[in-house]
């Protein structure tokens, strides 16, 4: 009990103590957001994008892959309705992981929800996720730890998305840059595929992609996401049913034999 008492009250365990661990622990995955923000800034001025508008997107809308289709929506002339829809497409994914993260910010002021609700990346995510499952007071600063990870992607990605745009005016306009932006998203998705879902629903947009290249306005990007998001779900309803097919046979089998 005494081990206990002097676990729950650790006087090393303080807010700027899990305000710097967040930033240490998102500090790795800086080496893939600056130059990510590098690019996202040059191609955005190449656009045609104000310098200011392309700084104001990476403060509001704050979402690499979304400003990055948002840049080649812009670029194409599409329709403003059609833009936000797919980059709200594209950020249903943040839906999950505030799912995941709810629970430990349920007993935090509004004003701590909506602060880590802004800080919320995939990149800050990952990193919040060695918090989840704390006790005592490292629950307690919890909301520092995902403090400092939120902030330290959110300064890098202003400063590199600024740099890309200083930058962005001497790069020539012919330069394919835009042939980063695929390879960058391919280094981020093919790592985590870890399940056969996952895995049918990138094949998956991945050929809806190509097939409706052609489409106009770009909606090609939204077509595939949805048939990717639809294939997912199925094989992932399949599995969930097999799985309890087969728990359900075991479980009569343990009675037939008791």
């Amino acid at each position: 009990m005494t081990h206990r008492s002097e676990t729950l009250n650790d006087p090393l365990i303080t807010r700027r103590g899990e305000w710097w661990a967040g930033v240490r622990a998102l500090a790795p995955m800086l080496l893939g957001v600056v130059p990510f923000g590098l690019i996202y800034g040059v191609l955005a001025v190449n656009a045609g994008m104000p310098a200011w508008l392309a700084c104001a997107m990476s403060a509001v809308v704050f979402g690499g892959a979304s400003q990055m289709i948002l840049t080649q929506l812009w670029s194409a002339g599409t329709p403003a309705l059609i833009i936000a829809f797919t980059v709200a497409m594209v950020n249903l994914r943040h839906a999950l992981y505030s799912a995941t993260i709810a629970a430990s910010m349920a007993p935090l002021p509004r004003r701590w929800k909506a602060l880590i609700a802004y800080l919320l990346t995939d990149e800050a995510f990952a990193a919040m996720t060695r918090r989840l499952g704390d006790e005592g007071p490292r629950a307690r600063y919890r909301h520092w730890f995902y403090f400092g990870a939120g902030i330290a992607l959110w300064s890098s990605w202003q400063l590199s998305t600024l740099l890309g745009v200083l930058v962005g005016a001497q790069v020539p306009r012919d330069w394919p840059l835009d042939f980063f932006l695929p390879l960058t998203f391919i280094a981020i998705i093919v790592p985590n595929l870890k399940h056969r879902a996952q895995v049918a629903a990138a094949l998956v947009a991945t050929a809806l992609a190509v097939v409706c290249y052609a489409m106009p306005h770009k909606l090609g990007i939204m077509v595939a996401a949805l048939g990717g998001i639809a294939a997912g779900m199925l094989l992932l309803g399949r599995n969930n049913r097999g799985s309890g097919q087969r728990a359900a046979a075991r479980s009569d089998s343990q009675e037939h034999a008791a």
